[in-house]
């Protein structure tokens, strides 16, 4: 599904160059529950937005879907992101001005769906993630977990076969974070979607079938 041959991301500071990957070559399977693991300047949110095409890499392969991302244009890279890749961030990015519903029908309005449409889509979403009855609520009316699980139901909008998941329970207690984490396990296993999540716990890091450790742009260590 996923696969990395030599990739590098260099970036420019100034009269310095900045080397945030350094060579990385792996192999993420269909279906798989990956972690990327690192310290700090790892490498691992820069190698998660090369896969998610939030960026491009200065050298290498990176085939996502048995795409070349690094190698389509800006507007083939969006339309692909929307369709094959959902994204969920640690700083979750919803509207507050929306409601739950709202916030996850909006992606399928902007690609053109009827608002009738869109919004059947979205209910289906929000109660497949138990917030059928939270779906009017504006995200300052809800909890933290509540709000990761609307922006992981807006990821799955498009029904992607990716799923990338930045440090998602890194603003939520161990609680609010172990539901997120059991809500990705679920998408992995019952829908089949690949899931590659980038976190600094070791007990997040349990909830995927194999690790990937970075350190200083490189792939120290990758089990499965």
């Amino acid at each position: 599904m996923i696969r990395c041959i030599d990739v590098r991301k260099t970036y420019r500071q100034g009269e310095s160059e900045i080397t945030a990957l350094a060579g990385i070559s792996l192999d993420i399977p269909e279906g798989s529950f990956a972690v990327i693991m690192g310290p700090s300047g790892s490498g691992k949110s820069t190698l998660l937005h090369l896969i998610g095409g939030l960026d491009r890499p200065s050298g290498g392969d990176l085939l996502v879907d048995g795409r070349l991302i690094g190698q389509m244009a800006d507007d083939q890279v969006t339309l692909f992101r929307r369709k094959k890749i959902g994204i969920v961030f640690q700083f979750f990015n919803l509207l507050p001005t929306l409601s739950a519903l709202e916030n996850v029908a909006l992606p399928l309005v902007l690609d053109g769906r009827s608002q009738g449409e869109a919004d059947h889509q979205a209910e289906i979403l929000l109660t497949k993630i138990g917030l059928e009855k939270r779906q009017h609520h504006l995200p300052e009316e809800l909890s933290g977990g509540e709000i990761q699980r609307v922006a992981v139901a807006r990821a799955l909008a498009f029904n992607p076969p990716i799923l990338l998941a930045d440090e998602p329970t890194g603003n939520l207690d161990s609680k609010n974070g172990e539901a997120i984490l059991a809500l990705l396990k679920r998408i992995n296993q019952e829908d089949g979607c690949t899931v590659v999540m980038v976190t600094h716990s070791q007990e997040a890091a349990r909830y995927g079938d194999r690790t990937i450790f970075l350190r200083d742009g490189r792939v120290e260590t990758a089990d499965s």
